[in-house]
């Protein structure tokens, strides 16, 4: 599988693990507030690592690295994920996926087949309301929502995470999303930050902290777990 980035060590990427995060290439979304545009629209120039280079360096910190988060781009897009974490499975090391939930099958086979411990899954905005903010004119939300309903009524570990932008996230569409995921275990909501290296960023602000925690407390109403990252607290 192609890799295009590698974070060495990650204190942040893998709740409670000290952990390495690749990034793949390739992206069927294009949502202005994407962090990591250049593995959106120029991952086929952009360099790759060798993939021994990257296993040897995972076995050779094992025991300092407990986990591999495997990120992207969407990381589902590549028909040789299973493959590629297969080999870190091998190492004895835990894997997490980031996802945008696009591709359920996928997801399915790498929980079936034992190769993710932990699914981070993005619920971009309220299933009615999706197309705007992946930068897409129409999106149909049939395999979003599979892969919702997968998790609810699965045994896999996941979390269900949000960057909240003030132009795209009011009460309305809380509330929406707090029905669209009704019972799931875990959602975070993320603090959007603005940089060089977002896709388009202009005219994008934060959700400031008051807005954020009314937002928390009406999710708290249909979600077990529900924290605020990224904000003083």
């Amino acid at each position: 599988m192609k890799i295009h980035g590698l974070e060495k060590l990650s204190l942040v990427d893998y709740d409670g693990y000290v952990a390495s995060t690749v990034f793949s290439g390739n992206c069927n979304f294009r949502c202005p507030f994407c962090h990591n545009a250049l593995l959106v629209t120029d991952y086929d120039t952009l360099p790759t690592f060798d993939e021994e280079e990257i296993f040897s360096y995972l076995k050779k910190r094992k025991g300092v690295i407990e986990g591999v988060c495997v990120s992207g781009g969407e990381p589902t897009l590549n028909a040789d994920l299973p493959d590629f974490i297969e080999k870190i499975k091998n190492i004895g090391l835990k894997v997490k996926l980031d996802t945008n939930g696009t591709n359920p099958k996928m997801i399915k086979t790498l929980f079936e087949n034992g190769l993710v411990d932990y699914f981070a899954m993005d619920i971009k905005n309220d299933l009615e309301n999706y197309a705007p903010i992946i930068g897409l004119k129409q999106f149909d939300t049939k395999a979003v929502k599979e892969s919702i309903d997968f998790f609810l009524t699965g045994n896999a570990d996941y979390e269900f995470r949000t960057t909240l932008i003030n132009e795209f996230h009011k009460e309305e569409n809380i509330i929406n999303i707090s029905k669209d995921i009704k019972g799931a275990n875990k959602y975070i909501m993320q603090k959007f930050k603005s940089g060089d290296n977002c896709l388009a960023p202009q005219g994008l602000t934060e959700v400031p902290l008051e807005t954020a925690k009314k937002f928390a407390d009406i999710m708290a109403k249909t979600v077990k777990n529900v924290k605020l990252r990224g904000y003083d607290l």
